[in-house]
């Protein structure tokens, strides 16, 4: 027959244990980073903050929720432009969980459900666009991406932060196309740049070379000027002596000419003692019967 002690020593081993293993079973922890659902017998139930929580073993379960922004990759996908261009697009979507609840609860799987979303509103955006406007039209892709999943995925407890497109690649022969066609461009204006520098440069030799003649006419101008003004006031300077010291003896020297002039033809001529004549040649002091150096034709007579 068992011994009863040990029949209680067994019991109160085993239950020892059931109660290790169903406080172990009812304490769970949430990283700070999660929201902790609590579920009693499949039904939502309450939340759990971040840290050490108990739930009733065997009754409530828990289910983390990340509410860190995550990011979904699109995967790149072959898009048709509006002029008819094939074109392969790839994306990336950044999300971040609002509310644990409606994440877990309005839908089965937000990654494949936001990515076919993505892929379906980068169709209808690439599809209006031409292949220009796509390239160039990159963050209106975006932004527009970004506001259509934002919408659709408010319902969902998540909310779309941010969207980029990551590449938009042409086929190879459109590439091909775009860079002759960009090559073109660059020489065209290596081209108009060369030709406005040549332009500018003539225009200012040119300008230089105008304004060297300008200022040369300018000098020469002025020297002649000056030059003029300068024989102007020497001859007034000359004009000046003359009339100041050499008039007198011009007058003489003419009248000396004219007497020369008039005893060349030895013609007799009677001279007042008293004229200006004779004090030309000097007879005032001489006596007339007494002047051996007076020309014969030249008589002087006595004043009186």
């Amino acid at each position: 027959m068992v011994d009863s002690s040990f029949l209680f020593t067994a019991f109160l081993v085993v239950f020892v244990l059931f109660g290790l293993v169903t406080l172990a079973k009812g304490a769970r922890t949430v990283k700070q980073y999660e929201k902790g659902l609590i579920t009693r017998l499949g039904k939502y139930h309450a939340m759990a903050p971040s840290g050490l929580t108990f739930i009733v073993p065997f009754v409530d379960d828990i289910v983390r929720v990340d509410m860190r922004e995550q990011v979904i990759s699109v995967p790149p996908q072959k898009l048709i432009t509006k002029d008819n261009v094939t074109v392969e697009v790839d994306a990336v979507v950044y999300y971040k969980v609002i509310d644990p609840v409606k994440s877990q609860y309005e839908v089965q799987d937000f990654g494949y459900a936001c990515t076919t979303l993505a892929q379906t509103n980068l169709r209808n955006l690439i599809g209006d666009r031409t292949l220009d406007e796509t390239l160039v039209a990159r963050d209106m892709i975006n932004t527009n991406l970004r506001q259509v999943l934002d919408e659709a995925t408010n319902n969902w407890g998540c909310k779309v932060t941010r969207v980029e497109v990551q590449k938009i690649e042409p086929p190879r022969d459109i590439t091909d196309a775009m860079s002759r066609q960009m090559k073109a461009e660059r020489e065209k204006r290596a081209a108009v740049l060369e030709a406005e520098g040549i332009k500018q440069s003539q225009i200012l030799q040119a300008e230089g070379k105008k304004q060297a003649e300008i200022l040369k006419a300018e000098g020469d101008a002025q020297a002649r000027i000056t030059r003029a003004n300068a024989e102007a006031e020497a001859i007034k300077l000359v004009s000046t002596a003359a009339e100041t010291y050499f008039k007198d003896r011009a007058e003489m020297m003419r009248r000396l000419e004219v007497l020369n002039n008039t005893l060349a033809q030895n013609t007799k001529y009677i001279v007042p003692s008293n004229a200006g004549l004779v004090n030309v040649l000097g007879l005032d002091g001489i006596v007339p019967n007494a002047a051996p150096n007076v020309p014969s034709n030249v008589a002087a007579t006595p004043r009186g």
